[in-house]
């Protein structure tokens, strides 16, 4: 075949993939909106991102290892609304070793929505017992700026072992909490009931393994999150976002078992964080950084 014929053929082949590169890349834009930034350097290790329960437009994020036990309620747009410190753990010189993730849902109390604070994070795959903090929420926090917040912990251990963990989720329909292990080929998911007693040491169950394609470290689970109706389902990787329906109030463990589907994601530096809207038609996420963008998305 002649230049001329190659050139005639190649340069309609080439116009042709340009037109749908740019189409996709107008599609995936309109599914990402930047929201704003983290505006204050105290957030510079996010590590995850959940909705409040009764504050309108108030997201909570925290920091992981090297913070103390506080975690800020922002905006959507990254201002601080208040910092809220609690009393960690008394052997912890920081009050807590290394909060990977946050979730909000029910308790004890009927009509009273809580803040989950998961102290699970474990590199070294060495600790024998995790932690988790609930925090009762209150509308009064929206007056003042810095908040002392009772914290009830409860202790949890693995029934095969250590491992580094970097999801924690409130099932609000079973009333469980998830957690779900970062690392290896295949990733471990636990429960245990959401409902405990102070200081309680619970074994959380095992229910199954997921496996996700990909290279490691990328494909490494690091957030998740239910949405608040308990009828949705996320969990992103590095550089990866996994969504499921719940069918039929079925256990969310059975969900994750079956293919998901693949949401719209731009890979952020280190983003560990994810959080549905409080009407599930949409999550946030953003990552750890100094004043690292805060990014929404709507679910398709």
């Amino acid at each position: 075949m002649s230049s001329t014929k190659k050139i005639k053929i190649l340069v309609p082949v080439i116009i042709a993939l340009f037109f749908v590169a740019y189409a996709e890349h107008r599609h995936n834009n309109k599914q990402l909106d930047t929201t704003g930034r983290l505006r204050d350097k105290e957030m510079n290790e996010t590590s995850g991102i959940a909705a409040s329960g009764i504050r309108e437009n108030i997201y909570y994020v925290h920091n992981d290892s090297g913070d103390t036990s506080r975690l800020f309620a922002i905006t959507p747009e990254g201002f601080i609304k208040n910092t809220i410190y609690f009393k960690g753990g008394p052997k912890e010189p920081l009050g807590v070793r290394d909060c990977e993730d946050i979730a909000v849902g029910g308790g004890p109390a009927k009509g009273k929505s809580y803040i989950y604070l998961s102290d699970i994070g474990d590199n070294d795959n060495s600790r024998k017992f995790l932690t988790v903090y609930r925090i009762e929420e209150k509308k009064t926090w929206d007056k003042d700026s810095l908040i002392k917040a009772a914290a009830t912990p409860v202790i949890y251990r693995y029934p095969d072992g250590a491992k580094d963990a970097e999801t924690m989720m409130i099932d609000p329909v079973e009333k469980l909490i998830y957690i779900v292990s970062k690392r290896a080929d295949s990733v471990s998911v636990y429960t245990a009931p959401l409902n405990f007693k102070p200081n309680d040491t619970v074994t959380l169950e095992k229910r199954c393994k997921l496996h996700f394609e990909g290279f490691r470290p990328f494909k490494w689970i690091t957030a998740g999150d239910i949405s608040r109706d308990g009828q949705q389902v996320l969990l992103k990787s590095y550089e990866k976002v996994y969504y499921w329906k719940r069918e039929a109030n079925e256990p969310i463990w059975k969900t994750m078992m079956r293919k998901p589907a693949e949401l719209p994601y731009k890979p952020e530096k280190q983003g560990e964080a994810i959080g549905f809207t409080p009407d599930g038609k949409g999550y946030y996420t953003t990552s750890e950084g100094v004043f690292a963008p805060i990014y929404y998305y709507k679910v398709p």
